[in-house]
């Protein structure tokens, strides 16, 4: 437990006990082998959740001192029936007037997981039944003498501005797609005496999310990094570095291991993970919450950030001969270039990125991809092209003058894509365009050689931060044959720049092969 400040607050044990003594007499556990027996909280959810939750107190005003409460805990350890029970104490026995509880997630259906448990208890227990009405349809309880409601939410964002909550339960934080539904109810509790936000998640992968924003602040305030004592972190979780496959490490990461969760199932699983490593991922990020890099890793980001050890400038590149590719995106989309040039010592390939965004939607953007366009334009990694959608005129023109610093003998460009007439133009200005398919007949052998030459550190990228967030995201998908490719719609979030990285891989690929053999810089015969 974090050291609190004795001269501001108190311990309730009477209110604390009152909070568990709720549980273990009003509510049951309603599925499991423990389906009908009472629900009585386990050593870590009373010691660690309940009881400093309700206990602690302000010694001037008496009310509590916790408002936000960040509960991160593997799969399968009874967050949402934690969480559940939580919601009905707020709406049944806090003694808050006209009590508005919530239960908030990415969705509808998510969101109704804690309202269904805490209903299902509430028609279990004879006299919280008597007190209350449930309306399935809607998935609202009330109890009308008192006037409080318990409701799960939708997640239109822009409906939920005028709520009222005394309580809001936020379960799998990390699959919000961006921060609005989260400011728009945390900023609502303004006009309650002692709110409560109870936020229950696993670990995610994505890093630019709301929920990695408050993991992060969640992790500051448990080691004393950043002081708000009206926070209260509850992270049980693996090393990022810890082995993954010891079963101590399950039991530290799993505060049910064997009541909940089963040993023999995380054998099973690890099982199943050590012959894959994106099932290696999601076994990481769902049984000890560790926070990964994606949902369906292919690249090693400790791999990708190997080959950015060594330091290179884009002047040190002029007048060298390279390969490019380009990517384009749709008109309201982004669009990468990558130029890739060969180094014989050590040998290596060095790459440069240029990237448009339609400047009407970076901040858009901002949110619907989670990471910072507007940032990253400031600091010149990225161009904002004017209006809506990009244009193709701004990247010609940009691609002919980068082509005055560099020999760009090729330039890849998708054969099939809307952005014919751009290719056309630039084979006009002098470029030697070269189809390049997307199927797995022309990008699998250029993936693969690109896979390779990351992990042995042959690939040097110059810490771009657009191009590490792109590498951090993308997945592949495999064919029967188990040939790979990138998957723009698996990766979820934008992948442009590697993409084109690969297109580039494969014409350098190809210009190997079309090299002269010793025989003809011998001027031997080839019998």
């Amino acid at each position: 437990m974090m050291d609190i400040d004795a001269d501001k607050y108190w311990f309730d044990e009477k209110e604390a006990q009152r909070a568990v003594e709720f549980f273990e007499n009003y509510l049951i556990h309603v599925k499991g082998e423990l389906a009908g027996s009472p629900f009585k909280l386990a050593g870590w959810q009373r010691e660690h959740i309940i009881q400093p939750m309700f206990g602690w107190k302000h010694k001037d005003t008496g009310l509590r001192k916790y408002r936000t409460i960040y509960c991160a805990v593997p799969k399968k350890n009874g967050k949402s029936l934690l969480a559940a029970g939580i919601a009905l104490f707020l709406q049944h026995a806090d003694h808050e007037p006209g009590a508005e509880v919530y239960s908030a997630a990415a969705d509808r259906d998510q969101a109704s997981i804690v309202f269904d448990v805490a209903k299902q208890m509430v028609l279990t227990n004879p006299s919280l039944n008597a007190r209350t009405k449930c309306y399935r349809v809607s998935k609202v309880m009330v109890v009308e003498d008192e006037g409080t409601v318990y409701k799960a939410l939708s997640s239109d964002a822009h409906t939920k501005h005028g709520y009222n909550p005394h309580g809001i339960i936020f379960d799998e934080l990390h699959t919000q797609p961006n921060r609005d539904l989260w400011d728009t109810l945390t900023t609502g509790v303004v006009a309650r005496r002692q709110p409560v936000v109870f936020a229950i998640t696993t670990a995610g992968y994505d890093r630019n999310s709301i929920c990695y924003e408050i993991h992060d602040y969640a992790c500051k305030v448990r080691d004393g990094i950043i002081e708000d004592e009206t926070f209260l972190p509850v992270i049980y979780a693996a090393p990022d570095d810890a082995d993954w496959t010891d079963e101590q490490v399950w039991r530290d990461a799993n505060p049910n291991f064997e009541v909940s969760v089963k040993r023999d199932y995380f054998v099973q699983k690890v099982k199943e993970a050590q012959s894959s490593p994106a099932k290696e991922n999601v076994f990481k990020r769902l049984h000890l919450n560790v926070w990964t890099e994606q949902s369906e890793r292919w690249l090693e980001m400790p791999a990708w950030n190997k080959c950015g050890e060594q330091k290179f400038t884009a002047e040190s590149l002029h007048g060298q001969e390279c390969i490019g590719g380009l990517d384009l995106g749709a008109t309201a989309d982004l669009t990468a270039l990558c130029l890739l040039f060969e180094s014989k010592d050590p040998p290596a390939y060095k790459a440069l990125w240029w990237f448009w965004c339609p400047a009407d939607n970076a901040r858009k953007r901002e949110r619907r991809d989670r990471a910072p366009y507007e940032t990253w334009a400031r600091q010149k990694h990225i161009t904002l092209t004017p209006g809506n959608e990009t244009d193709y005129n701004q990247v010609r023109s940009d691609v002919n003058e980068i082509a005055e610093k560099y020999v760009v003998k090729e330039l890849a460009v998708d054969r099939l894509f809307q952005g014919a007439q751009l290719a056309q133009q630039l084979g006009d200005d002098g470029f030697e365009v070269v189809p390049f398919g997307q199927g797995f007949m022309s990008m699998a052998a250029p993936t693969q050689e690109f896979e390779r030459v990351v992990n042995r550190g042959e690939f040097l990228h110059g810490n771009n931060p657009v191009m590490k967030w792109m590498a951090s995201n993308v997945a592949v998908k495999m064919d029967s044959a188990g040939n790979l490719k990138p998957d723009k719609e698996k990766s979820g979030e934008k992948i442009d720049g590697v993409v084109a990285s690969i297109m580039a891989v494969g014409r350098w690929m190809v210009t190997e092969r079309k090299k002269p053999s010793v025989y003809e810089t011998r001027g031997i015969q080839h019998i």
